[in-house]
């Protein structure tokens, strides 16, 4: 046991490090997760990897580590939608409870799981707590039509431990991109995730295909996975692995959103959410086709049998 072994093989620099295969960084995954190495094994693994990169074969084979230790919610009897919420509000008001509840709406089961993971940000949770919808301790059935909120550390101590190396550290390390793909589901799930930076487009496309995941992938706001209000972006869906190109990505920003509120606080962007539910403000119509694509991809997953 011990991580020494592959700390020699990905510590070698960005020209010298050599990459795992998916069992090994399951093993490697799985080691840091049970909190079986030191605090300096961790340390010398953030850095490495940040340094590196992951590969396809690695991210395959962290989420496996993942997904065999996560507490996990039982079928709702349709598919679930999940939102990975990890980075909060900076200049804008924070639209993943929106969204939430807007597909809570057509019918779908929601979940969103998160922690803080930057100082300062307005969370997705803090404003469903606003709301009325608190985080759970534990997974339980999630209904049609009903969004529940549950944190990272309930889901699974250890990665909520690797995430907040983060502070220490100051760099985000493979259990940022390992929250974005987790299907804590029993059942069918589609996993909603979102980009900043285009580099890693290619592996988030391949790691859909790679695991036959259902999700839809595009640039969210600020890191969220709810869409800019000002831009139409591109999205791409996944059924089973299968990748399809849903909407190409049109130029130009808005000037401004009806209705949008300026202040980004909790209390603000609650008021600001319920509104829009309550039909007294419109739904933004970048946010409105980001609804459509995922009730269509969720009425496609029901469609396409599992091989």
């Amino acid at each position: 046991m011990g991580i020494s072994h592959y700390l020699k093989e990905i510590g070698r620099g960005a020209r010298g490090a050599k990459a795992l295969d998916r069992a090994q960084a399951a093993d490697l995954f799985g080691q840091v997760l049970d909190g079986t190495v030191s605090d300096l094994e961790i340390g010398a693994f953030c850095i490495a990897m940040r340094i590196k990169g992951e590969t396809l074969e690695e991210m395959s084979g962290f989420l496996d580590a993942t997904e065999a230790r996560i507490a996990r919610f039982p079928s709702s009897g349709q598919p679930t939608v999940v939102l990975p919420s990890y980075n909060g509000a900076r200049k804008l008001p924070v639209l993943t409870p929106l969204l939430a509840l807007l597909l809570a709406r057509e019918g779908l089961p929601v979940l969103l799981h998160g922690m803080r993971t930057e100082a300062r940000r307005i969370l997705a949770s803090d404003v469903l707590a606003e709301l009325g919808v608190e985080s759970l301790g534990a997974p339980r059935r999630i209904a049609p039509g009903e969004v529940v909120q549950i944190s990272t550390e309930a889901l699974l101590p250890g990665l909520a431990s690797l995430l907040r190396a983060r502070e220490l550290i100051g760099l985000r390390n493979p259990g940022h991109s390992v929250v974005k793909l987790i299907n804590p589901c029993d059942a069918d799930a589609l996993v909603i995730c979102s980009y900043t930076h285009p580099e890693y487009f290619d592996t988030l496309c391949a790691t859909y295909r790679e695991r036959t995941m259902n999700g839809l992938l595009s640039r969210g706001l600020e890191g969220e996975v709810a869409a800019d209000p000002r831009r139409t972006p591109r999205y791409d869906g996944f059924v089973r692995g299968e990748h399809v190109v849903l909407q190409d990505q049109s130029p130009g920003t808005a000037s401004e959103v009806a209705g949008l509120p300026t202040e980004i606080d909790v209390a603000t962007t609650a008021q600001y959410t319920q509104d829009v539910l309550d039909g007294q403000l419109p739904v933004p119509p970048a946010l409105q086709q980001q609804v459509q694509h995922i009730v269509q991809l969720a009425r496609r997953i029901s469609l396409v049998p599992k091989e």
